[in-house]
């Protein structure tokens, strides 16, 4: 594109929108580059704000680098005491050992406890032990987290006590058993069950005697969930690399051009980056991915396709000729920094092919409609003034906590032969009867 040209198209977005959609006002910041670098279109592209949950684009791609796109979490259990598979009963606690899964929810406590009966438990008599790093549920991220970690912990653990017996299930596990029973099949009367005596606790570490092993699904499809439904909770993943601070070194070393401040990695809090470092992020993620097989739609909400914010608050996006043609993450903030709404993203044009995009509203707070309406607007003038956006396809349907998850086996080889020789009756005394 000439310069002439990009001229032309700074001076329409700051007018009149190529579609009459009306001006675009000062205050709006945003940047537009192709992915090799042009610039398409820039206003107050250095002026640092509050990306706000465009953070967690950061995270992921944090995370996907790091861990590997097919990265699993694995969360082990097993038991300390006696276990009789026979009367189903292990004759002290059930282990837990976490291992940092961010997305645990009461559909893995079900297959967990579906597998345990399969073996042959289903009772325990002196209590549920966590150890190592368990969360399990919703905390609504930071903000809504315990602020001492030991009582969170022993929440978490009390809250996958409970997941075990539909005794103890809340109408939210109830409801989440009914739906999974009917996708998968099962009978919705007879939930599997694993009722545990004397209540949950967390210790630092103890040795146990291995049952099974729950894996999640694959990182991308849990990030992808995160993403979709901008969960604050993504704070999790960040907490098995290092935490805010580490992801804030590696962000400024990857984006550089500025100064990057992080108080979380789910955009929580006071958080700061410029409009052109949140492309530069959005380029870093598109050809990082790309390398491993993957597109921006494999991780980032995809209206059109994909329920959430971004479906909800660009609702041209997600219907009529516009709809799956943009990946793109909201950012939103009512109080902190007064408020902010922020939209960035990818959509592919004949001409330039990859475009990127961050457009942000400050000082929003109590009129994000209006905002997000504006942003809209000047999205879908960018699009068109440079001859539009390509659609994409929708791939997989959003999975659920349970899709991809597995429960394996993972007693010693020979446990099993030690248990069938438990069940068996002694014949001995028998046998030298019928010999006399």
């Amino acid at each position: 594109m000439s310069w002439r040209l990009l001229g032309t198209l700074g001076l329409a977005l700051c007018t009149i929108g190529a579609a009459g959609r009306g001006p675009v006002p000062e205050r709006l910041l945003y940047h537009v580059e192709t992915l090799d670098g042009k610039v398409l279109a820039s206003h107050s592209a250095d002026l640092a704000f509050n990306p706000a949950s465009v953070i967690k684009v950061a995270t992921t791609l944090w995370a996907v680098e790091l861990l590997g796109p097919e990265h699993r979490y694995a969360t082990r259990i097993g038991y300390r005491g006696t276990w009789d598979p026979v009367r189903g009963r292990i004759d002290g606690q059930l282990v837990v050992v976490g291992g940092w899964d961010p997305d645990f929810q009461a559909e893995n406590a079900i297959l967990v406890a579906r597998k345990l009966n399969e073996l042959g438990v289903r009772e325990v008599s002196d209590g549920l032990v966590v150890s190592g790093p368990f969360s399990m549920g919703w905390e609504r991220g930071v903000e809504g987290r315990l602020a001492d970690p030991q009582q969170r912990a022993v929440q978490m653990a009390r809250r996958l006590r409970d997941a075990f017996d539909p005794a103890r299930w809340n109408r939210f596990t109830r409801g989440s058993w009914y739906e999974m029973s009917k996708r998968r099949g099962w009978d919705p009367a007879h939930p599997p069950a694993v009722k545990i005596a004397n209540g949950a606790s967390v210790v630092d570490a103890t040795a146990s005697s291995p049952l099974v092993q729950h894996l999640s699904g694959p990182l991308t499809s849990l990030l992808k969930r995160f993403n979709v439904y901008s969960n604050n909770d993504i704070v999790r993943v960040a907490d098995g690399l290092g935490g805010a601070a580490e992801l804030q070194r590696w962000l400024a070393q990857r984006v550089g051009a500025g100064e990057v401040e992080l108080e979380t990695a789910s955009g929580e809090g006071h958080n700061s980056m410029t409009a052109r470092m949140v492309v530069s992020l959005m380029r870093e993620l598109h050809r990082s991915v790309g390398r491993l097989g993957l597109s921006p739609q494999d991780l980032l909400p995809l209206p059109g396709c994909d329920p959430g914010p971004a479906a909800r608050n660009f609702p041209l996006l997600s219907a009529g000729e516009h709809a799956r043609t943009v990946a793109a993450k909201t950012g939103t903030l009512r109080i902190t920094d007064n408020g902010v709404a922020v939209l960035a993203g990818t959509f592919t044009n004949h001409d330039n092919g990859e475009v990127l995009f961050c457009v942000a509203a400050q000082q929003a707070g109590n009129r994000l409609h209006y905002w997000r309406r504006v942003e809209q607007s000047w999205l879908l003038d960018v699009m068109q003034s440079i001859g539009g956006a390509v659609p994409r396809g929708c791939g997989q349907e959003l999975p659920l906590p349970d899709t991809w998850a597995v429960v394996e086996d993972v007693r010693p080889p020979d446990a099993e032969a030690v248990l069938t020789a438990r069940r068996e009756p002694r014949r001995e005394g028998v046998c030298q009867t019928l010999a006399q």
